[in-house]
C-alpha cells in the first residue's frame, strides 16, 4: 500500500538566517539585480517537489517597491537556489491598509509557455525524457541543461501538443524525480537541474537518519485518517480498434471481494512507428500508472519545532525521504518530502513540511 500526505508545522527561530530582516532581491528577466526590498511584512516562499514552487509577498506600497515589483521581475533571497516570476499584483489603500501583494511561481514555469510540437515516442530513462522534451521545444532565454545524474528510472510514452511543463511533471511523478530552473545571477543564465534528494530512513545506514515519533519528542497534535474507497486491484486497458478489434490487455489481479476492478481508455497511444512490443509495454506502463493511482489513502498531520532533534536544510531538505512513527496507533511511515513552505513574518519564520509518499503519483498522459 502506499500513502499519500502528511503535513507538519515547525517553528524555527528568526535568528536561524542571522536575525535580520530576509532581503529580498529583485531582478529583471535578463537576471540583472536592479534592487532589493527589506520591508515586506510578510513572505511565503513555497518550494515543490514535483512541480515549480511559488512565492507571495506583502509589503507597503511605497515609489521603490512599485517600481521593483513588475510583471515578469524576478524575485530571489539570499541562500536559495530557487527564484520566482513575478505574475500576479494586487495594490490596497485605505484609511486603515496600505499594501502591495505580488505573487508568483518558480523559473520552472517557464516551461508551461511552450508545447511538445513534434509527436514524441520516447524509451528511456525518466530523467533523459525530461531533458529531451524541455530541449525539443522553442527555446526558453537563458536556460540551459545542468549535468546527467544518471538515475535509472525509466518511461515509455507517446506526446504530440503537449503542453511541455505539463509532461514535465508527469515525468517527475513518474521517476520521483524533482526538477527546477535554478538561476545564476552571475553568469546570467539558468540551468535545468534534476535531483532526488537522499533517504534519510531508519532502515538505511548511509546517510544521518531523521525520524518523527514520539520518542524524539518531535511529533505532537498528529491527525491520521484512512479512506480506501477508491483502491483498485486490477486494470483492463484498452488500446485502438473497435469492438472485438480493439486491443486490450490486463494487470492486477485478485478474486471475491478483493477483485476490485478499473477500466482504462488508451485510445490516445498511437501505435505507429511503434513495434508491437513497445504498444504493448505503453498500454501496460498506463495501466501501472492507473494501480499506482487507485491506492488506499493514508494520511498524517502533525506539529512540530524544528529545532527539537533534526533542522530544516541541515538534517534533511526537499526531496529527502523520512521515517514517521506514531507507536500508539501502528503507524511506521518512510514518506517523501514533496513540499516545503517558508513563512517570513513578525520577526520569525515558520517551516511547514509537506511529507508524501516516495512512490510516483499516477500520470494521465493524455492530458
Amino acid at each position: 500500500r502506499r500513502r499519500r500526505l502528511s503535513e507538519c508545522n515547525y517553528n524555527v527561530p528568526f535568528p536561524l538566517f542571522g536575525g535580520v530582516v530576509m532581503e529580498v532581491r529583485i531582478y529583471n528577466k535578463e537576471l540583472h539585480r536592479i534592487g532589493q526590498m527589506e520591508n515586506q511584512t510578510s513572505l511565503i516562499w513555497t518550494r515543490k517537489f514535483y512541480e515549480p514552487g511559488n512565492f507571495e509577498i506583502h509589503a507597503p506600497i511605497t515609489d521603490e517597491n512599485l517600481s521593483l515589483l513588475r510583471p515578469g521581475n524576478l524575485i530571489g533571497k539570499k541562500g536559495s537556489e530557487e527564484a520566482g516570476v513575478v505574475e500576479s499584483i494586487e495594490k490596497e489603500e485605505s484609511d486603515i491598509k496600505n499594501e502591495i501583494t505580488v505573487k508568483g511561481r518558480f523559473l520552472s514555469s517557464y516551461m508551461e509557455r511552450r508545447l511538445i510540437k513534434k509527436t514524441v515516442n520516447f524509451s528511456g530513462t525518466v530523467e533523459n525524457a525530461m531533458r529531451q522534451l524541455l530541449t525539443g521545444a522553442a527555446p526558453i532565454p537563458l536556460v540551459e541543461l545542468g549535468p546527467l545524474n544518471g538515475f535509472p528510472e525509466t518511461v515509455q510514452f507517446q506526446a504530440t501538443m503537449k503542453n511541455l511543463l505539463t509532461y514535465e511533471t508527469k515525468l517527475s511523478k513518474a521517476g520521483a524525480i524533482g526538477y527546477r530552473f535554478r538561476p545564476d545571477f552571475k553568469k546570467r543564465k539558468i540551468i535545468f537541474e534534476t535531483y532526488q534528494g537522499k533517504n534519510r530512513t531508519f532502515k538505511q545506514h548511509e546517510n544521518n537518519r531523521v525520524i518523527f515519533s514520539e520518542d524524539y519528542n518531535n511529533l505532537n497534535n498528529a491527525i491520521y485518517k484512512y479512506n480506501d474507497q477508491n483502491f483498485k486491484t486490477k486494470v483492463i486497458v484498452g488500446g485502438q480498434g473497435e469492438g472485438d478489434a480493439r486491443t486490450y490487455y490486463e494487470l492486477g489481479g485478485g478474486s471475491g471481494l478483493d477483485l476490485r476492478e478499473l477500466f482504462v481508455d488508451a485510445k490516445d497511444i498511437n501505435p505507429s512507428g511503434m513495434t508491437a512490443a513497445q504498444y504493448k509495454a505503453a498500454l501496460l506502463q498506463r495501466a501501472q500508472e492507473a494501480l499506482n493511482e487507485a491506492i488506499i489513502s493514508e494520511t498524517l498531520e502533525c506539529e512540530t519545532e524544528a529545532a527539537i532533534n533534526f533542522t530544516y536544510k541541515v538534517d534533511y531538505d526537499l526531496g529527502d525521504i523520512v521515517t514517521v512513527r506514531k507507536r500508539r496507533w501502528g503507524l511506521n511511515m518512510d514518506q517523501r518530502i514533496t513540499e516545503l513552505q517558508e513563512i517570513y513574518e513578525f520577526g520569525s519564520l515558520i517551516v511547514v513540511p509537506t511529507l508524501g509518499d516516495p512512490m510516483p503519483e499516477s500520470i494521465k498522459w493524455e492530458e
